[in-house]
C-alpha cells in the first residue's frame, strides 16, 4: 500500500532519492506479514531506497535481527537501534528508534540515557559540529510545541525529554518523529539566542500521521534539501519571518523557579492566594482585605507574589500604591492609569507581586500580562487607536509595562517605528529590531538592563542599556492623540474582555472601580 503511493507520487513528481520512514514499517496482520514475505523473498521490490527505524513495540521486535543495522529486502535498510548515516552527498542522518526504556536493562525496542549519551558525544564534541540535516526518532521531544502552534494531541503525555534532549544537542534541519498517529508540522525555531549568540540554522520538527489513517491527515512528507556542509554560511542560517525561539531552551531563572515550586511547601500550599478589593465610599479606603468564602476552594491557590525589601510604589498591597488610578486587578497582575500620563488613556500594566522586569516573571505571571495586552490592543483598535508598548529596566524597582495609544489618522506603525529610530540615533542609542516571534527571556537575563519596545503589528525594538541611558526616552518619542478616553470608559471596556477570557480558570477573581467622570 505504502509503495504503491510512492510510485504515484515518483510517476507524478519525478523520481527521489531516499524514502525515510519513522514509524511502524512493519503490520501485524497476516495480510501484511504475507506481503512482506514478498518483499523477502524477492518477488516484490521497493522503488526507492528505503530506511527505517527499528522496533517500537514487543510485537515487531522479530522482524529485526540485529541491532546494528541490516539490509532487510532489496532497496530495504534497517539503520540500526542509534547512530549516524551519512549519504555520498555529505547529507548527514542522525536516528533513534523506538522508546524510551522505563525500566533496566531496556527491552529490545527500547533506548536508555546512554543511548542518547553515546549518540551525541561524538558529535558535539567536535569544534566544527554545527548540526546534523535530519534526525530520525520513534518518537516525539516532550515540549516540541513550546512558543509555537499547538498539536492536535494530549501534550500532558505526549513526547519525552529524552528525544528533546537530543534534538536540543544535534540541531538537526529537519526532524521527523511518529508514533502519535497524527500529523503536526512545527512552526521552524531558532538554534541561537538572538544578540547573544551567532546566527545559527533553523530547525523544522514533522511528525507524521499513520499510513492510510481514517482522518487523512498527512503521512507521506516530500522536500527537497542540500547538504549542510554544501551550503553557504550566510545561506544555511537565513530566518524565516514565522521563526520562533528555541522550545527546548529553558530560561535558568524559570527554569530554577519550577524546581523550587515542586519542592514540597505544606505551608505555602495551604496558605490562600491573596486577592485585593478596595471599597472606595469607606474610611478604610485602601485597606486591603482577603477574599470571603471559607477557605472551602476545590483547587490549590497559587503562592504569594513576591515582596518588596524596603517601600514600592507599585506593589498592589503598599500603602504608598495610588489606589484610585487602578482599574482592574487581576490574579498576578492589575491595571492602572499612568499618573504622569501621555494622554489621557495611557495605562500601565504591572504585577501585583515584585518583580524588577518582564524577563523575572514567573510563566503564570507572563500569561495573565499577555491577556492584559490583548485586551487594551482590543480596545485601543476599536477606538480607531494603534497601541505602543514599552519598558525601561533601569533604574526602576518595580516592573511598569506603559501602553500608550496613538490615533491611526495621525500615523502609520512605520511612522511610529521611525519616530523612535530616529530619537535613537540623536541620542546615540542602538535601537535593534528583534524577530517577532521572539521571547524577550531568551535576549536578556534577569538583571540586564534593557529598553524595549512593542508595535501594534508584533514589531519589537530592543536595546541593551550600558550606561547613561536617558530615563524618560520612551516619553520624548511625542505621540499626539485627538480623541480622549474617560476612565470610566476604560474601565467599563476592561471589565467586559476580562470576562471573557477569565471566566473558565477557577479561582480567578477580578474587581474592577469605575468612576463616573
Amino acid at each position: 500500500m505504502l509503495y504503491n503511493r510512492v510510485r504515484a507520487i515518483q510517476k507524478k513528481s519525478g523520481q527521489f532519492d531516499l524514502l525515510l520512514c519513522v514509524g511502524d514499517f512493519f503490520g501485524v496482520t497476516s495480510e501484511a506479514e504475507a506481503e512482506w514475505e514478498e518483499y523477502k523473498t524477492g518477488t516484490k521490490k521497493a522503488p526507492i531506497q528505503t530506511y527505517i527505524l527499528g522496533a517500537a513495540d514487543q510485537d515487531t521486535v522479530k522482524c529485526f535481527p540485529s541491532a546494528d543495522g541490516c539490509e532487510l529486502a532489496e532497496n530495504i535498510t534497517y539503520l540500526g537501534r542509534k547512530g549516524v548515516f551519512t549519504g555520498a552527498s555529505g547529507l548527514q542522518i542522525a536516528y533513534l528508534s523506538g522508546k524510551e526504556a522505563q525500566r533496566e536493562p531496556a527491552p529490545a525496542y527500547c533506548f536508555s540515557p546512554k543511548d542518547v549519551d553515546s549518540l551525541t558525544a561524538p558529535l558535539v564534541s567536535s569544534s566544527k559540529f554545527r548540526g546534523v540535516d535530519i534526525l530520525l526518532t520513534s518518537q516525539w521531544p516532550r515540549g516540541v510545541w513550546q512558543y509555537g502552534n499547538n498539536p492536535d494531541v494530549d501534550t500532558r503525555s505526549c513526547g519525552t525529554s529524552s528525544v528533546a534532549h537530543l534534538a536540543e544537542q544535534l540541531k538537526p534541519r529537519y526532524h521527523f518523529a511518529a508514533l502519535e498517529g497524527t500529523y503536526y508540522e512545527r512552526l521552524p525555531y531558532r538554534n541561537h539566542m538572538v544578540l547573544q549568540e551567532s546566527a545559527q540554522h533553523v530547525s523544522r520538527f514533522i511528525a507524521l500521521a499513520n499510513i492510510n489513517n481514517t482522518s487523512k491527515k498527512k503521512y507521506l512528507y516530500a522536500f527537497s534539501i542540500v547538504p549542510m556542509k554544501c551550503m553557504d554560511a550566510a545561506e544555511l542560517v537565513k530566518q524565516p519571518q514565522d521563526v520562533t525561539e528555541n522550545p527546548y531552551r529553558a530560561p535558568v531563572k524559570e527554569t530554577r523557579r519550577e524546581r523550587e515550586r515542586a519542592k514540597p511547601s505544606p505551608m505555602l500550599e495551604d496558605e490562600a492566594a491573596p486577592q485585593f478589593f478596595f471599597d472606595m465610599s469607606s474610611k478604610q479606603q485602601g485597606r486591603k482585605r482577603h477574599s470571603e468564602g471559607g477557605g472551602h476552594s476545590q483547587h490549590k491557590q497559587p503562592r504569594k507574589p513576591p515582596q518588596p525589601t524596603g517601600p514600592c510604589w507599585f506593589c498592589l498591597a503598599s500603602p504608598e500604591v495610588e489606589k484610585h488610578l487602578v482599574v482592574s486587578i487581576g490574579t498576578h497582575c492589575y491595571l492602572a492609569l499612568a499618573k504622569g500620563s501621555l494622554t489621557p488613556d495611557h495605562v500601565l500594566i504591572l504585577p501585583i507581586g515584585h518583580y524588577q522586569s518582564v524577563v523575572e516573571l514567573s510563566s503564570e505571571v507572563v500569561e495573565e500580562v499577555e491577556k492584559y495586552k490583548a485586551a487594551v490592543k482590543k480596545f485601543f483598535k476599536s477606538q480607531g487607536s494603534r497601541c505602543v508598548i514599552f519598558e525601561r529596566n533601569y533604574r526602576s524597582q518595580h516592573l511598569q509595562l506603559q501602553v500608550a495609544p496613538v490615533p491611526a489618522q495621525c500615523c502609520t506603525t512605520e511612522d511610529i517605528k521611525e519616530a523612535f529610530t530616529v530619537q535613537a540615533q540623536e541620542q546615540q542609542i542602538e535601537l535593534l529590531e528583534i524577530p517577532e516571534h521572539s521571547d524577550l527571556k531568551q535576549i536578556a537575563q534577569p538583571g540586564t538592563p534593557y529598553f524595549y519596545v512593542e508595535l501594534d503589528t508584533g514589531e519589537k525594538l530592543f536595546h541593551r542599556i550600558k550606561k547613561n541611558f536617558p530615563l524618560q526616552f520612551g516619553r520624548w518619542v511625542k505621540f499626539c492623540s485627538s480623541r480622549l478616553l474617560t476612565f470610566k470608559r476604560l474601565s467599563t471596556f476592561i471589565r467586559v474582555l476580562m470576562f471573557n477570557w477569565v471566566s473558565p480558570i477557577p479561582g480567578f477573581t477580578v474587581n474592577l472601580i469605575s468612576y463616573s467622570v
